[in-house]
This record gives structure tokens, C-alpha cells and sequence, in this order.
């Protein structure tokens, strides 16, 4: 979670809309991995990161588990709006249009 929260910062807690997935899935992306406080190394020089967040309710292994399978129904599944939400309450985040990040 430290370091989610450290790629956050570097983008100023602010995703696109975009960034969210149908599944309630979220990712995003820093251009330099020093941008996170770390220390620059010339050996490795200047790389980027990508974070990618998946988000489940408690019960969503019975789904994956071996034993007993069973399907996960559309009512317990993580939408997009979910997602949304969540990130603004947790991290106190905003939530762009592809037309404000322009800007």
C-alpha cells in the first residue's frame, strides 16, 4: 500500500477515467521510478513504473479455488462506478475526463 500511495502522489491522487476497467480494475503509469523517492543508481539509470489495482469483495476465491468451485454472480462482482468510489474515498482522489487533463 506504501508504495500505491507513492505512485499516487507523483500523480497527485488524479486518474482518468479511463485508468478504470469494466471489472473494477484500475492501473497507471510514472514516467521515472526516482519521481517515488528513490535513489538514483547509474548502474540501473531511469526506468518507469506501471500499478495496476484489482479490487474484490471478501468470497471472490470461490470463483478461483480448486475444491468446490462455484460462480461468482454479477451482483458481487466489482463494476467500474465501484472502483470510482472507492478510490475517492480512500485516497481522496479525483476522477478526470479525458477533456480536463488536457487542460
Amino acid at each position: 500500500m506504501q508504495l500505491l500511495e507513492s505512485g499516487l502522489k507523483v500523480k497527485e491522487y488524479e486518474l482518468l477515467r479511463r485508468n478504470f476497467s469494466d471489472t473494477g480494475c484500475f492501473g497507471f503509469g510514472i514516467q521515472e521510478h526516482i519521481d517515488l523517492g528513490i535513489k538514483y543508481d547509474p548502474s540501473t539509470g531511469i526506468y518507469g513504473m506501471d500499478f495496476f489495482v484489482v479490487l474484490e469483495r471478501p468470497g471472490y476465491r470461490v470463483g478461483r479455488r480448486c475444491r468446490c468451485k462455484a460462480r461468482v454472480r454479477i451482483q458481487h462482482r466489482v463494476t467500474k462506478e465501484d472502483a470510482m468510489k472507492w478510490f475517492q474515498v480512500k485516497y481522496e482522489g479525483v476522477i478526470l475526463n479525458k477533456s480536463q487533463a488536457l487542460v
